[in-house]
C-alpha cells in the first residue's frame, strides 16, 4: 500500500466500479463475491450500491483495513480470511470479481483450481470478471528494471521472463526507512487463447474482453485484458 496507494485514487476506483456495473449488468441488487479483495476498494463501493458482498483475501491486514472502511462508509460486507484455492462456495453468487492482476500467482494446476472454484461459486447464468496481462503484447515492450521512488524509499523490480513456464519473475527489493527486504514473486502470463481454454476447462465461457476499464475493445496490441466470462 505504501508504494501503490498513490495510484489507487478515488477516481480510479470509482471508474472501475462503473465498469463493473455496466459490463456485469448490475441493474438490481445482487450477491457478489470479491476475490483477493484487498482493502475493500471495490467491495465497499459495490455494497454502497445496494449489493450483498462477500470479500475474500489471504492478507489479514488488508481485511482489517477493509472492515474499517466499510464501517466508515456505513455498509455491511462479509470479509473472510481465506486462500482463494480453498473456496467451498456452491452456486451462491450472481457475480464474482477478481481484480488488480490477482490471477496467476500460483502453479498452473492451482490457477485452474481458482477458476474452477469461481465456477462452483457462481449460480447458473452468473458472470465473472477478472483482469490480467496479455502475454502476447506485454512481452513486446516490458522493461527488465523498474524503480519506484517515494521520499527516501525505493521499490526496485528486476524482471525476467521464463518462456518455458510462461512466468514473469520479479526479484523485488524494497528499501524503506533504511531497511532492505527482498520480496521475490512470479505471475503466470497467459495468452488470450490460453485464457479461453482455461475458462472452458473450468466450465466458463468468455462473453467479452476489453483493453481497459473504459470498455475499449480488446486488440492484439492490448497489454492488458479484462475478461467477462459466464457460467451457462
Amino acid at each position: 500500500m505504501y508504494f501503490y496507494g498513490d495510484a489507487l485514487t478515488e477516481e480510479r476506483s470509482s471508474k472501475e466500479v462503473e465498469f463493473l456495473v455496466k459490463e456485469l449488468r448490475l441493474d438490481r441488487p445482487m450477491r457478489i463475491l470479491d476475490l483477493a479483495c484487498g482493502y475493500g476498494r471495490h467491495a465497499n463501493r459495490l455494497a454502497q450500491l445496494g449489493h450483498s458482498v462477500v470479500g475474500v483475501d489471504i492478507t489479514s491486514g488488508f481485511l482489517e483495513m477493509a472492515r474499517k472502511d466499510a464501517e466508515a462508509k456505513g455498509v455491511n460486507v462479509s470479509y473472510i480470511h481465506q486462500d482463494m484455492r480453498e473456496l467451498s462456495f456452491k452456486e451462491e453468487f450472481d457475480r464474482v470479481v477478481l481484480l488488480f492482476t490477482s490471477f496467476g500467482y500460483f502453479e498452473d494446476e492451482d490457477n485452474l483450481r481458482v477458476l474452477r472454484n469461481v465456477a462452483g461459486a457462481l449460480k447458473s447464468g452468473g458472470l465473472f470478471c477478472f483482469d490480467t496481462f496479455n502475454r502476447d503484447a506485454f512481452l513486446k515492450t516490458f522493461l527488465p528494471y523498474h524503480v519506484t521512488e517515494k521520499g527516501q524509499n525505493l521499490m526496485i523490480d528486476r524482471i525476467t521472463f521464463d518462456s518455458m513456464q510462461g512466468r514473469l519473475c520479479n526479484k523485488r527489493t524494497v528499501i524503506r526507512n533504511g531497511k532492505r527486504k527482498d520480496k521475490p514473486f512470479f505471475v503466470r502470463l497467459y495468452s488470450p487463447t490460453e485464457i479461453k481454454d482455461l475458462l472452458r476447462v473450468a466450465g466458463l465461457s468468455i462473453y467479452g474482453t476489453y483493453t481497459d476499464f473504459e470498455s475499449k475493445p480488446f486488440t492484439s496490441e492490448s497489454k492488458r485484458m479484462i475478461v467477462i466470462a459466464g457460467k451457462g
